[in-house]
């Protein structure tokens, strides 16, 4: 079969497989559902400084712990800052370094994962022995020593999410790659001559990463509740800053007469990680047809 013959047959089949993962999104229930809560509260943080009607580091200790009113829906907290303006405030907090904290994990994990698929080798080797020592300890407990180690505050919660997060979706890609490359087309791009830097971005790339990015709406969920948990314990962003966890904190000494306090955030903590579940479910019907058979 000649060269071109066999580029083509790659090309052809490179596109059936992608094509399998097609189905009308409106049809998919789960995502629907996630994109209404998820697009719902992304609305909300981008249009925080519109919604929120304090400014939400603002103190008044003459209205602390104020009941909720025609002024303040939720009340105030103990400095006498408005509850529903440091709610608004905190989503944009929250999900920003909920959804940047993926992407650079996301990226090295990706790179890492398809390389050692592919090559195998002492390169492989090593990777999973490091994956083996990640995947020995909690995520939570790892994420909350090294921002202990690097000190409080948004960039330090990055780096160490990211640190710990990357070894993740290096172990999906690679399983990913390991099966992609025996596959027909990748067999026939590499004896059509093909680099191996191009059958990995133009052949495998394409058909690997859906479940990578399936695996990123659930990440999300984790990285939102470490960053609650984080600034419940008081080592996430510095105060005053609005933040979802900080809130539960100052509010749980309250909870018997201003049950609001705690109560909302963590009850919008749930909702958005019930929205990331529902996009991720959605989305892993969409991008696996294995689960649909």
């Amino acid at each position: 079969m000649s060269t071109p013959t066999l580029l083509l047959a790659a090309r052809r089949q490179r596109r059936k497989v992608a094509s399998r993962s097609l189905k009308p999104w409106y049809q998919n229930g789960p995502l629907l559902a996630g994109i209404v809560i998820v697009g719902a509260l992304v609305l909300v943080a981008v249009l925080a400084p519109f919604l929120a009607p304090y400014d939400p580091v603002e103190q008044d200790l003459l209205n602390a712990l104020a009941d909720p009113s025609a002024a303040h829906l939720l009340g105030t907290d103990k400095y006498g800052r408005d509850v529903l303006s440091r709610l608004i405030w905190g989503a944009q907090v929250d999900l920003r370094i909920g959804f940047l904290a993926v992407l650079i994990p996301f990226v090295i994990g990706t790179v890492i994962g398809a390389l050692a698929g592919y090559f195998g080798g002492w390169f492989d080797t090593i990777l999973m022995r490091i994956v083996d020592v990640f995947f020995a300890f909690p995520f939570y407990v790892m994420v909350i020593v090294l921002v202990f180690i690097f000190g409080s505050g948004e960039f330090s919660i990055y780096i160490a999410i990211a640190a710990v997060s990357w070894v993740s979706y290096a172990k999906i890609v690679r399983g990913e790659v390991l099966v992609a490359k025996q596959q027909d087309y990748v067999l026939a791009a590499r004896l059509g001559g093909l680099s191996h830097g191009r059958v990995l971005v133009r052949h495998i790339s394409p058909n690997v990463l859906s479940q990578a990015i399936i695996y990123a709406m659930s990440d999300i969920v984790m990285d939102i509740m470490a960053i609650v948990t984080l600034g419940y314990l008081g080592l996430g962003i510095a105060p005053p800053t609005a933040e979802w966890g900080s809130m539960i904190n100052d509010g749980q000494e309250f909870i018997t007469t201003q049950w609001q306090q705690a109560t909302i955030p963590g009850l919008v903590v749930v909702v958005a990680s019930l929205g990331l579940s529902l996009l991720g479910d959605g989305l892993s019907d969409l991008l696996s047809p294995e689960r649909r058979k």
